[in-house]
């Protein structure tokens, strides 16, 4: 006798004679089968097609929503940065040429000419490069908000089933604790958050205003953006190649950060440092983002093609 179902095939538990089987593709209809019927059982239904129950601890992240397509181009969108960058140094008015090898990115949003701390700086379009700080935080902190850690941490492959937590023996029940790829999903979204927060803090705190929160942002983009790349390459190992870019771009960004510290950026050519600390963040976030865009696309693509 045929029951309609609306989209899944599951057993109804507390009906111990019965179990349900489904097939479907929009609209689903069910055959009633004799015998038992496993309360841990579940039949989950992809492209009309029953496939086998995920492990305790598994689940398939869903790599194909809109939430994830905005993710990915929110974190690709930082590149915007650097056509903004270029603007507003062409606009440059000092009188000397902005020069990238010794200029600081934050003198390209100083909102007044003039002195600042032995510097004469003067850009007319200061205006552009704080939005644009504050565009490419917001970026972050939506790629951060929208991008799930089981997501990051199957590098949004479709199919492919992300492990929350594994069962470890001890006592008279097993004790469930969080894998470390999870773990690691986790953190990267909250430092990728903070280096956006970072970000956002120094479009809206210029340099010249003299708050100490312009040098704070700054530091919280580095070192959240640095960490977070080195943690994605981690979790991204034997998933994409583009796990070897992001490792180099955080060591980078990590590696100009200390000897900034060391040297207090008294280099004969700071402005080099100051970027080899922040384009390699911009450069391996908007990446990953180009990769998750990439696959969330033919993801989509496929699902309405099939």
């Amino acid at each position: 006798m045929l029951y309609p179902l609306s989209y899944e095939g599951l057993c109804v538990h507390g009906l111990e004679s019965h179990c349900w089987s489904s097939r479907a593709r929009t609209r689903l209809q069910a055959y009633k089968l004799p015998g038992p019927c496993l309360n841990t059982t579940r039949l989950a239904v992809m492209k009309g097609h029953l496939t086998a129950p995920a492990p305790a601890g598994w689940f398939l992240p869903d790599v194909r929503s809109i939430r994830a397509r905005i993710g990915g181009w929110a974190q690709l969108s930082v590149v915007q940065y650097f056509v903004a960058e270029s603007a507003v140094i062409e606009a440059w008015a000092g009188p000397e040429p902005y020069s990238r090898a010794t200029g600081f990115i934050s003198d390209l949003g100083a909102v007044s000419c003039g002195l600042y701390e032995d510097r004469s700086v003067c850009s007319p379009l200061h205006w552009l490069m704080n939005a644009s700080f504050v565009v490419q935080g917001l970026a972050l902190v939506l790629g951060a908000l929208f991008l799930t850690a089981g997501l990051l941490s199957v590098a949004a492959r479709p199919g492919v089933q992300a492990r929350r937590f594994r069962a470890v023996e001890g006592g008279s029940s097993p004790t469930r604790v969080l894998a470390v790829p999870w773990i690691l999903a986790v953190a990267i979204r909250i430092l990728t958050g903070v280096a956006g927060l970072g970000t956002v803090i120094v479009g809206l705190v210029p340099e010249d205003l003299g708050s100490p929160w312009h040098f704070a942002g700054a530091l919280m983009f580095f070192i959240g953006g640095g960490f977070a790349l080195l943690l994605l390459a981690i979790v991204w190992f034997r998933q994409t190649p583009v796990s070897w870019f992001l490792a180099v771009c955080g060591l980078i960004c990590l590696g100009a950060l200390v000897v900034g510290g060391i040297t207090g950026m008294d280099v004969p050519q700071p402005g080099i440092l100051e970027r080899l600390m922040g384009y390699p963040v911009t450069i391996g976030l908007a990446t990953a983002g180009l990769v998750i865009a990439q696959r969330v696309h033919a993801g989509r693509k496929a699902l309405r093609a099939g």
